[in-house]
């Protein structure tokens, strides 16, 4: 726009060509005029048509056209971006055996829950489930349910030392012979062989077999965990002999010499006879089992 005002308000300027040339025609015509005047009388001179030199072009000035900038559109409080969701990675549970088929399983999956697999001869592979349970109900009691033990029977019996000694109803006195504990020595090696974190995850997937089989005992509302955690506690809370047992023989089967250890309960006595050693191995073993468990069942 300053360009503009000051173009308007400045006067026309004239070419200097054109000034030349209107100065040279001058000339010419003053001369050509002398002569003329000079041989011949007066006449009208000519008149010469000067053009006009042409106005000067004012360019316009070029205005840029305003570019309207257009704010962002909102967007509306409703409207909400989701994230693409991350693709889930669906692992297949492996469905579980009816309690009668379970059997079959049982003998696929035990294998890879132990090293020592030349010790699983050990188990009684028929009915293992309900083997298991009426096992662990009776022994969390007391109860030796031998019928329904998960293993086979050591092969070689008790055994002990003849002594010369006589009780006071002149019976003769027997020692406890340490290396009759060596018959139960490869149940705790299988024992030991197996690592409680797995036994603990493939009891919790049995579970519902396993609570399907304490049902049938006539437990329909319980849980089996309370009672295998009783039978772990009978366990932990035996205390081991500091000496020597001494046995008697009135028949064919040995008694204990001391009347207190006699009336104890058939599985406290199973435990004794397993020997300090074994019995150390497995409480240290049904320890971490038994806190493991407690953990899973709280988690669960």
């Amino acid at each position: 726009m300053d360009n503009l005002d000051q173009t308007q308000t400045q006067s026309p300027k004239v070419s200097p060509l054109l000034v030349a040339g209107g100065l040279i025609i001058a000339t010419i015509g003053g001369v050509v005029g002398w002569q003329y005047f000079r041989e011949k009388p007066p006449a009208v001179p000519e008149q010469v048509q000067v053009q006009p030199a042409p106005a000067p072009v004012i360019e316009p000035e070029v205005i840029e056209p305003e570019v309207e900038i257009l704010p962002e559109p909102e967007l509306a409080e409703t409207e909400q971006i989701q994230a693409p969701e991350h693709e889930v990675e669906l692992v297949e549970v492996e469905a579980l055996p009816t309690l009668d088929e379970s059997d079959l399983w049982l003998q696929e999956k035990l294998p890879t829950m132990t090293w020592r697999k030349e010790l699983l001869k050990l188990v009684i592979d028929d009915d293992m489930i309900r083997r298991f349970v009426v096992f662990t109900d009776n022994f969390a009691q007391g109860v030796l349910a031998y019928e329904h033990s998960p293993f086979v029977r050591p092969v070689t019996s008790f055994s002990a030392k003849e002594t010369k000694t006589f009780d006071n109803k002149h019976q003769q006195v027997w020692e406890w012979d340490e290396n009759s504990v060596r018959r139960f020595s490869l149940y705790v090696d299988l024992l030991r062989s197996m690592e409680s974190e797995r036994l603990v995850d493939w009891y919790m997937e049995l579970k519902p077999l396993i609570n399907e089989a304490y049902s049938e005992l006539g437990y329909p509302d319980e849980d089996f965990t309370h009672t295998l955690q009783d039978a772990i506690t009978r366990v932990l809370d035996m205390e081991i002999p500091k000496e020597t047992m001494e046995v008697i023989r009135p028949s064919v089967m040995f008694r204990y010499k001391d009347p207190e250890i006699e009336a104890m309960d058939d599985a406290d006595k199973l435990l004794l006879r397993l020997g300090k050693e074994n019995l150390l191995v497995i409480k240290s073993v049904l320890l971490e089992l038994n806190e493991k468990l407690a953990r899973a069942e709280s988690n669960s």
